[in-house]
């Protein structure tokens, strides 16, 4: 990875707007479209993991980052567990559930690691543009 100079660069980002584009669509058809109390939950969830992030990123210090970076980790493990019920239901298939989970599972992963490597710096500093590789092999 290259030098972060916005949120947008940051993979764990790019990757949460991905399972949000997913979840939209899954959520837009069918009876997932008729809940509309597990709809608007699972909706909120995945752009919960996409917006922690940012917000976390321009909130510029290491210690708030760290800590955005926490609620986006954790709402991603929301919209795992949200999918379940989906399945349960039968609003989504064995496959289109995988799928979401994988990659949100991966997302969880990512914000870990990234959460680890920023933990070095874990202070009242504000955020730099550095390089930085915070991504392990899975």
């Amino acid at each position: 990875m290259g030098k972060v100079e916005r949120f947008e660069d940051l993979e764990v980002w790019k990757l949460a707007r991905k399972l949000v584009n997913k979840i939209y669509r899954l959520t837009g058809k069918g009876e997932f479209d008729k809940d509309f109390g597990l709809k608007d939950q699972i909706r909120r969830s995945s752009v919960s993991v996409m917006n922690n992030t940012s917000e976390g990123f321009e909130s510029r210090t290491v210690r708030q980052f760290i800590d955005y970076l926490g609620y986006s980790k954790a709402s991603c493990g929301e919209t795992r567990s949200i999918l379940y019920v989906a399945l349960d239901c039968r609003y989504i298939t064995g496959k289109e559930f995988q799928e979401c989970y994988d990659l949100a599972k991966s997302i969880s992963g990512k914000i870990y690691r990234f959460i680890k490597y920023l933990e070095q710096y874990n202070s009242n500093d504000r955020v730099k543009e550095t390089d930085v590789t915070y991504g392990l092999p899975e």
